[in-house]
């Protein structure tokens, strides 16, 4: 019986994909989490990683990021609905940044000291906010749990009736609070999808997205500093910078340089 509600229920799931419509790209993705599920442990595992972590005491610093993450969360509006935002600078010197659902972003010093402009430092910051517009974290769980087949997690999911139940049931399938299963690695095709609306959102937040190419030509250059373990490495494993990421990006630019000159005395 609990094998036929299994099969059931993985037929259920898969001809719900499509059930979210990427407000940017319009690709529709099966996520089965609500969008109130995913900000509940997006705000769980930001304060774990905050207890985790240090945070940066430099005022210039902290209000640089600060005064960039509020400029691209108001250029992306609604497509986030009801964020909460927050930036935090982490001292640490990988160069790497996040964001999780609820508007949660995380920026550690050492990709700070790596950027050359506030520009470069928007596309980041706006790569990383189009995951969690995109919920591909929440895909990322989705799948997981449609390719293990369910099993007793799906069986127990149907009988779940809150949604503090479900989300114990997710933290119990993934290992402790979700950071893991929302920052893992994500695929190439998240990646692209990321750096589409990444360069957009700096570009309406008036920061020139020609920048998205110096930076991932900055990192490629790396590339060997992160094969031998530096501290690139953070940043470099979970986003490939390679050829035909940049000429992607070099592709787009005729869609979002306009949109930037646009923009760009919004803020001056």
């Amino acid at each position: 019986m609990k094998r036929w509600i299994a099969l059931v229920l993985i037929g259920g799931l898969m001809t719900l994909a499509g059930c979210y419509t990427n407000p940017v790209t319009g690709r529709r993705s099966l996520v089965l989490l609500s969008q109130g599920e995913e900000v509940a442990l997006g705000q769980a595992s930001f304060a774990e990683l905050r207890q985790k972590q240090r945070a940066a005491t430099d005022p210039i610093v902290n209000a640089r990021v600060k005064r960039i993450g509020e400029r691209i969360a108001q250029a992306v509006g609604n497509e986030l609905p009801d964020a909460k935002w927050e930036f935090v600078v982490f001292e640490a010197d990988d160069v790497n940044a996040f964001a999780l659902p609820g508007g949660k972003v995380g920026v550690y010093t050492g990709l700070i000291k790596l950027v050359g402009s506030d520009d470069e430092l928007a596309i980041v910051m706006g790569h990383e906010i189009g995951h969690v517009i995109a919920r591909h974290g929440s895909e990322r769980m989705s799948q997981g749990m449609v390719i293990a087949g369910v099993g007793a997690l799906g069986t127990t999911a149907v009988e779940a009736k809150s949604d503090a139940q479900k989300a114990q049931l997710f933290q119990q399938a993934y290992g402790g609070l979700t950071t893991l299963a929302l920052v893992l690695p994500h695929s190439r095709g998240n990646e692209s999808e990321a750096d589409r609306m990444g360069a957009l959102y700096a570009a309406r937040a008036g920061y020139d997205p020609r920048a998205s190419i110096t930076f991932w030509q900055k990192m490629s250059a790396q590339k060997g500093n992160a094969a031998a373990g530096g501290k690139w490495s953070v940043l470099m494993s979970t986003h490939p910078a390679d050829a035909q990421r940049i000429a992607d990006l070099e592709a787009l630019m005729p869609q979002v340089v306009p949109v930037f000159e646009q923009n760009r005395g919004k803020f001056q």
